[in-house]
């Protein structure tokens, strides 16, 4: 299967670049499956068009301000040669750190940008007199381990650096991250979670051209998001309103939350022509025992499991692989899921059995992603390019701030 089977001529006037007033007013496209058609719909549709005993399920992970604008600090800093005038700007030039993951209270995952010249010991400035991140390592497309320092309180005002409240220095090469450090006694964590809440920006994805905004904070954030981890938005959830969801409720359709934070590995284009060669990156998922309660009586009673975006697919189809797996792969009965987190790098293209979802509701995604090839391996290629045809003859809005289709 090639990459070029999965692209498609977008106006760029159709790609969203700010929320409706109304996030439920949003068009919705309609495919039916068995049908082989698709009609125009509106979000606020949706209850009347799932049915009673459909188990909906949501991925509850909130995005956090998770890019740091910053400076060098030439602290560690590989020295340039006196010749050159231009040397102490450059060492003290502005930089941006992406948090992209958590490993343990002080040591995150991170891409540095612009990343080449910094190198392990490197100390970035982040504020003022509050945070510093050091340079700790690097490690596959870039990634950086850094450990971010608290600042505020540890010394005098007067021996401080000049204006940087967090400061972030490069570790080592071999496991990719960004550490903070404590100023001082007390739990680190959260901290840090605090600097960073403060001084970090929404990371919108790069395809909408403009600076993040106060209300992005809220826009490009779920209704139901609660557990704090992701630097995107699970899109599809950007729809919902406590309005749409005490309806779904009101006409017997039940709900399910699972996680699964959506790293920066979704923005990133796939760069080989043979599709099966593509390697997804890891993200960190959990399925509750509660969750896993829900959905496995809906699946032993046949009841449609209604996935609320890519990421619930994902994680839905994961941990129904684990379980088939730790009964030696049998496909006899009504499939289940196991509870319980970690990673998952699944990668679903046409040709891909699915065995826990029975309907997908999800944004409209860029040419040649996974994401698409996702919904295509769900509602068949032609199909969806068919109606994605539509949807720009149509001028529906596009990507993470646009509109929606219900696959059924």
């Amino acid at each position: 299967m090639h990459l070029s089977d999965f692209d498609y001529a977008l106006p760029p006037d159709l790609i969203a670049q700010e929320p409706l007033a109304d996030r439920s007013g949003s068009r919705m496209l309609v495919l039916d499956r068995a049908k082989q058609r698709f009609e125009d719909r509106s979000f606020s549709d949706l209850p009347n068009l799932l049915d009673r005993g459909d188990l909906l399920v949501l991925n509850n992970t909130r995005v956090f301000p998770a890019r740091l604008l910053g400076r060098r600090r030439g602290t560690g800093a590989q020295p340039i040669g006196k010749g050159n005038p231009a040397a102490r700007e450059y060492l003290t030039g502005e930089v941006e750190l992406l948090l992209t993951r958590r490993e343990s209270e002080d040591v995150w995952q991170g891409l540095v940008h612009p990343g080449r010249k910094i190198r392990t010991g490197e100390v970035l400035a982040f504020g003022e007199d509050e945070l510093e991140a050091e340079v700790l390592d690097r490690g596959a497309r870039g990634v950086r381990r850094v450990r971010l320092i608290p600042r505020a309180g540890e010394r005098p005002a007067a021996a401080r650096p000049a204006g940087a409240d967090l400061v972030a220095s490069l570790f080592d090469s071999t496991s990719i991250a960004t550490r903070f450090a404590p100023a001082g006694a007390g739990a680190v964590g959260p901290e840090i979670d605090r600097l960073i809440d403060r001084l970090g920006h929404v990371p919108l994805p790069p395809y909408i051209h403009r600076a993040d905004q106060p209300q992005d904070r809220e826009t490009y954030q779920t209704v139901y998001a609660k557990v704090r981890g992701a630097v995107a938005a699970p899109t599809a959830g950007l729809h919902f309103t406590p309005h749409i969801l005490s309806a779904l409720g009101a006409r017997g359709i039940e709900t399910a939350e699972i996680t699964l934070h959506v790293g920066p590995g979704t923005f990133r284009p796939v760069q080989v022509e043979n599709v099966e060669e593509h390697r997804m990156e890891p993200e960190t998922f959990e399925v509750s025992e509660e969750a896993a309660s829900r959905i496995n009586p809906a699946l032993s009673k046949g009841r449609r499991v209604v996935a609320a975006g890519t990421t619930c697919v994902r994680t839905l189809e994961h941990a129904a692989r684990v379980a088939a797996k730790r009964e030696g792969g049998a496909s006899a009965g009504a499939p289940h899921i196991e509870a319980g987190g970690g990673e998952t790098n699944l990668f679903i293209y046409p040709g891909f059995e699915f065995r826990a979802v029975g309907a997908l509701l999800t944004n409209f995604h860029l040419p040649r992603s996974t994401l698409l090839m996702l919904v295509s391996a769900f509602a068949g290629r032609e199909l969806v390019l068919r109606a994605y045809e539509h949807a720009v003859e149509q001028r529906y809005r596009f990507y993470s701030y646009g509109d929606c289709m219900l696959v059924l």
